[in-house]
């Protein structure tokens, strides 16, 4: 089952992501700045990364626990590059716990944090257009952590900010051990986990956005829904 062939049920949260009324709650880890210049949140590093290195990187986190066997979708509008947009789902922490339950050690935006702290997590990595190497040869990245395994790697349409026609409509399925991505329809990756290379399957937990500055990102329009079974 692809993305495309997913059968979409009763929505679990929507959010138009239009004011900062729509994200009462939402948890910002690291130095990010949250606008609504078209009506969508823009996300903008507060950091200069010319100063703070991986400070200036942020994670904008969902604050409901959402189930297995869901369908994630958002509309993305890169502003401006360089720079890196990622989602986390399934994350919680390393022993099942809420990821935000006050033994799990404070996060502010550091990659390492989320990938080999104290929480388990699915991360792709959808528009990496950071380092020259990623812009010279497109790719989204599906990784497992905690641990920092590369699991899975499909080619990245979208073009540069300048040239772009957004939005762009993403949608992720993360159907107990398999995991599949589209862009506007376009089949990207697809994965499953055989819940041994790399440790138990995941199931529900948390969604967040991650940008590595200085890029500036819109997104719109965020749904979650559960999986239609035949």
């Amino acid at each position: 089952m692809s993305s495309l062939d997913a059968k979409e049920g009763d929505i679990i949260y929507q959010n138009r992501l239009s004011s900062s009324e729509d994200l009462r709650g939402w948890v910002m880890e690291g130095k990010g700045k949250v606008r609504f210049p078209e009506g969508r949140m823009q996300l903008e590093n507060e950091l200069d990364p010319e100063h703070y290195g991986d400070d200036a990187h942020f994670v904008y986190w969902c604050p409901e626990t959402f189930p297995d066997e869901i369908i994630i979708k958002w509309d993305f509008y890169p502003v401006r590059e360089p720079g890196l947009c990622m989602i986390f789902f399934a994350a919680a922490g390393l022993h099942g716990e809420d990821l935000f339950a006050p033994r799990l050690a404070k996060r502010r935006g550091k990659y390492p944090e989320y990938h080999s702290g104290d929480i388990n997590a699915l991360h792709l990595s959808y528009f990496r257009h950071k380092h020259h190497d990623e812009r010279a040869f497109r790719t989204c990245n599906l990784r497992k952590s905690r641990g920092f395994h590369l699991v899975k790697e499909g080619a990245d349409p979208l073009p540069p900010a300048d040239d772009a026609l957004p939005p762009y409509r993403m949608k992720l399925v993360k159907d107990r051990a398999y995991v599949s991505f589209s862009i506007n329809g376009l089949p990207i990756l697809e994965w499953t986990d055989d819940g041994r290379r790399y440790g138990p399957v995941y199931g529900g937990g948390k969604i967040g956005f991650r940008q590595m500055a200085p890029l500036v990102a819109d997104y719109a329009n965020f749904e979650v829904r559960r999986l239609l079974r035949d």
